[in-house]
């Protein structure tokens, strides 16, 4: 063995892993070439992550200097422990060794190649086992530790699976227990059976020199001479004793095996390419790769600007969902029986920050029970669970997770068509309060809901007019939602809100017209479907109280070409000059702003808002308004003063 693998520094049982991963990331960065680059690069990056945690470990005030561990973990468990990650490690620098000097061009590569993808198995099951026992919490693991380690750990379980499946336990052991370089008889009785897993019928000889030479060490302390032994037995064992919580025996587990090993293959597409997990909520990133929505996120609230795949550096921070992809997802999970991914696991609760919250399995099967109640075919039973998860949802995030996770959303938006129209009221109210939690949008938008909430607004009752619009701004707070919602006849159906709505109604249409609006696709349709006229009715009756909201969404269509001939043909100028006179101050701003879009590089304007007597209010605006009020009137006295000079 070479020195510096079996023995540990001076400073403790952590020195001799945290060597070996220092020792994986020199040969990392001289770089990984041939048939198993990937694969040893893959391996090299989850063993480097591992340094924090041990480097933790080390630094914890629970352990002594003299090997002694306080607190609930024994010093005899804790190198137990240690151990166990240790022999993980030997066993992958010794595999990136071997797999990045094969020469498939000088060895029978069939059968060779085989037995390098199981031996990366076999390395990977065995960290994530390491991983698994270790005691985070009597180590006074950092959370931000634990949740990289969590991380490593589900990287490591699905790479397994991708190598072939999860095999017996026993099998594993006694195959990564052999040197790389030993042949394996596949008629030997003990390995029969390995063989017989990997579908290798001839297996060559491995001829190649990246075998590691094994060096005697010596080592001081107890905790080093337990290192030390662990290696050796490592090393020279051909079977080594499965975890307790694992057994080669029982029909029941061989059954099971066998069934992992017939399930298919989830494509790369898939899988997101940090957690290498299905996605279930995918996003794109400014360099157009996808990842799971929580992980990226992740990733971003740390501080990181570069796209984690291709380093690139990222010119914006949105997140765009991918519904293309997410449905492809659905579809093959359906398709091939696959349980789809969920934010539910064990009676926890994954929220958008990747955190865990607890639900007790009482609430999830009420809740459940309450979500299949929607499709009972008694109207009563309807009524009653609608209005209920109406309330449910009003109440907390936690619910609006857990109702979608269970499957609300799908038999909500079937809903909003009911005759019944307390069971449509419920319906889209309960959609607009799951709105609210940003990744239930997506799934709402899936549901294809748009038709359905338009349909509502154009002919329900006034609440569920009321509600469709404000569930339609909620929708639009994500960019990609406004070109969907606007292309849907929702804009006709909300102006005609706003000009007919109740005082609450004509707020929600106007808060949801306002972000709709933002997009500049949608200011055509606005201005097509009378906006102008309903906004400067806003601005001229006495009783209005919604002169704000007016001014705020012309503000944003004054920058559209139609929009702005549009307000000149309905007479604004006049208006909005009179309000830059006697309104309040950010009336009086908005009102500036406004003229200042119509009238620059347009004489015509600027002549009419010199004749309507514009110069003394922008002058007195100029001097005591609000900073942005002030620049914007200065500019147009300053297109006025250009004016009168030609």
């Amino acid at each position: 063995m070479a020195a510096g693998e079996t023995t540990a520094a001076e400073d403790g049982a952590t020195a001799a892993p945290l060597r070996l991963i220092r020792d994986v990331a020199r040969i990392s960065t001289a770089g990984f070439s041939g048939v198993f680059k990937k694969d040893c690069a893959d391996l090299a990056r989850r063993v480097s992550l591992l340094a924090h945690l041990l480097e933790e470990i080390r630094d914890s005030k629970k352990i002594q200097e003299n090997g002694e561990v306080v607190g609930p973990t024994s010093s005899s468990s804790y190198l137990s422990y240690i151990s166990d990650v240790t022999v993980a490690l030997q066993a992958a620098k010794r595999l990136v060794s071997a797999a990045n000097n094969f020469d498939d061009s000088k060895v029978s590569s069939n059968g060779a190649t085989k037995k390098f993808f199981f031996q990366f198995q076999c390395v990977t099951w065995k960290l994530e086992k390491a991983l698994t026992n270790l005691p985070y919490d009597d180590f006074d693991i950092s959370e931000e530790v634990q949740e990289q380690v969590d991380l490593i750990r589900a990287q490591l379980r699905r790479a397994t699976e991708r190598y072939g499946g999860p095999l017996n336990s026993t099998l594993l052991c006694r195959a990564l227990s052999q040197p790389l370089d030993k042949e394996i008889n596949p008629f030997h009785p003990s390995n029969r059976s390995l063989i017989d897993c990997l579908h290798v019928e001839n297996i060559g000889i491995i001829d190649h020199q990246a075998g590691l030479k094994s060096s005697p060490s010596q080592g001081n302390g107890s905790v080093h001479h337990a290192v030390d032994d662990l290696y050796k037995k490592e090393s020279s064992s051909n079977d080594i004793s499965a975890p307790k919580d694992s057994s080669d025996s029982g029909g029941i587990e061989r059954l099971d095996e066998n069934k992992k090993l017939d399930s298919p293959i989830i494509p790369d597409d898939f899988l997101c390419p940090i957690s290498l997990e299905l996605m279930r909520d995918p996003v794109i990133v400014a360099t157009g790769q996808t990842y799971e929505r929580s992980y990226i996120q992740k990733w971003i609230d740390c501080g990181n600007t570069t796209c984690p795949k291709t380093q690139q550096k990222l010119r914006h921070l949105t997140l765009t969902p991918n519904y293309v992809l997410r449905s492809l997802i659905s579809q093959w999970c359906t398709k091939h029986n696959m349980e789809q991914p969920t934010l539910l696991t064990n009676g926890r609760i994954k929220t958008s920050d990747g955190s865990f919250r607890h639900v007790s399995a009482d609430i999830i099967s009420s809740v459940g029970t309450l979500v299949r109640s929607l499709s009972s075919r008694s109207l009563d039973e309807q009524r009653a669970a609608v209005s209920e998860i109406r309330s449910l949802s009003k109440r907390s995030t936690e619910n609006r997770i857990l109702l979608a996770e269970l499957g609300a959303i799908p038999i909500l938006v079937n809903m909003l068509t009911s005759v019944d129209c307390l069971i449509q009221d419920n319906a889209v109210t309960s959609i607009l309060n799951l709105s609210i939690y940003d990744n239930n949008k997506g799934l709402i938008m899936l549901a294809n809901a748009i038709p359905s909430i338009v349909q509502v607004l154009r002919s329900g009752s006034n609440e569920a007019k009321e509600n469709s619009a404000a569930t339609l701004f909620s929708l639009s707070l994500a960019d990609e939602n406004k070109i969907i919602i606007g292309a849907s006849g929702a804009i006709p159906e909300l102006v005609d809100l706003l000009k007919n709505g109740s005082s609450r109604g004509k707020k929600d249409a106007a808060t949801a017209l306002f972000n709709l609006c933002i997009y500049h696709g949608n200011k055509g349709r606005a201005v097509r479907a009378g906006i102008i006229t309903a906004l400067l009715k806003m601005l001229t009756e006495s009783s209005s109280v919604m002169v704000d909201e007016a001014l705020t969404i012309l503000s944003v269509l004054s920058t559209h070409q139609e929009a702005k001939a549009a307000i000149v043909k309905a007479s604004t100028i006049p208006v909005l000059v009179d309000l830059v006179r006697t309104g309040l101050p950010r009336n009086k701003e908005n009102a500036c702003a406004i003229l200042l879009s119509l009238c620059k590089r347009d004489k015509e304007n600027l002549a009419c808002l010199s004749r309507l007597g514009g110069v003394i209010p922008l002058t007195e605006l100029a001097k005591n308004g609000t900073e942005r009020a002030k620049r914007k009137a200065n500019s147009l006295l300053e297109n006025l003063r250009k004016l009168q000079q030609l």
